[in-house]
């Protein structure tokens, strides 16, 4: 059975590289060439950076870059505070009802966001927060994954250093700050790529809540840059494309061996 399995990796393997990396390299080709051998390949084809000038100023892209980082560090500090309280109060105390309250929190884990958008923007067109970069934020601000992930750090902090740092006459505050926060800090670094990545290629709910340049993210920016109505041009757009992944991607490159490293580490026990 080993065996078998080991020959469908090797085989799936290959194939999936390819059926990522074929579009990819589209992308990149199709950025760097004029337009006209977009659907050329041709070897000796002209080499240009003019698309990306293009593409950048052709949309506010600056300005979606910066909506974009603001709204993923809101809600990645956020959530770093909120999940970190929350799995520190199911870790070490005990209160009435604590097992019903976490089933209830990872109950959440299996409603997709996309089920709550009607609802959540309702709520926010009632507080005035929509075309917002808040109202963006707002429904992201916990993560019941965040809890759980953290919780289950928590609780391989042995006791007694809980303890040891009680009976120097370190406080509650102090005990989270100097014993557990240090600790986790692998899970922290996992959660926060996690949480980057995924808020920064979110698209559907900052669709739905955006009007206006001034708080669109790089997602929306670019959907609304690539529908004209004179047609698509191929360069600009996957030249745009790249503009907007090229942060993550460098980020990825950059901490690829800390990042599955951490989650190795970061795993449930």
């Amino acid at each position: 059975m080993k065996g078998v399995n080991r020959i469908l990796l090797v085989a799936l393997a290959p194939t999936l590289a390819v059926a990522w990396g074929v579009p990819f390299i589209y992308s990149v080709w199709t950025a760097i060439h004029p337009e006209k051998y977009s659907a050329r390949f041709t070897w000796n084809a002209p080499i240009t950076f003019a698309n990306f000038l293009e593409a950048w100023q052709a949309a506010p892209f600056a300005l979606y870059f910066v909506n974009t980082v603001i709204l993923t560090l809101l809600i990645l500090v956020a959530n770093l505070i909120l999940c970190t309280l929350v799995a520190y109060a199911f870790v070490r105390y005990r209160f009435q009802a604590s097992g019903l309250l976490f089933a209830l929190i990872m109950i959440q884990l299996l409603i997709t966001p996309d089920i709550l958008i009607v609802e959540n923007f309702n709520t926010l067109a009632k507080l005035g927060l929509t075309d917002t970069i808040i109202g963006i934020t707002l429904p992201y601000l916990t993560s019941a994954f965040g809890i759980f992930l953290l919780r289950q750090t928590f609780k391989t902090v042995p006791i007694s250093l809980d303890e040891a740092a009680q009976v120097e006459g370190a406080s509650t505050w102090r005990v989270l700050w100097d014993v557990y926060v240090p600790l986790a800090k692998p899970t922290y670094l996992a959660y926060a790529l996690v949480s980057i990545s995924f808020h920064w290629n979110n698209f559907l709910w900052p669709l739905i809540v955006t009007n206006s340049p001034e708080t669109r993210p790089v997602t929306v920016g670019l959907s609304i840059f690539a529908t004209v109505e004179s047609g698509v041009e191929w360069a600009l757009v996957n030249a745009a494309t790249l503009m907007t992944t090229a942060p993550l991607v460098v980020a990825f490159l950059i901490f690829q061996r800390q990042f599955v490293t951490n989650f190795m580490r970061a795993g449930i026990k």
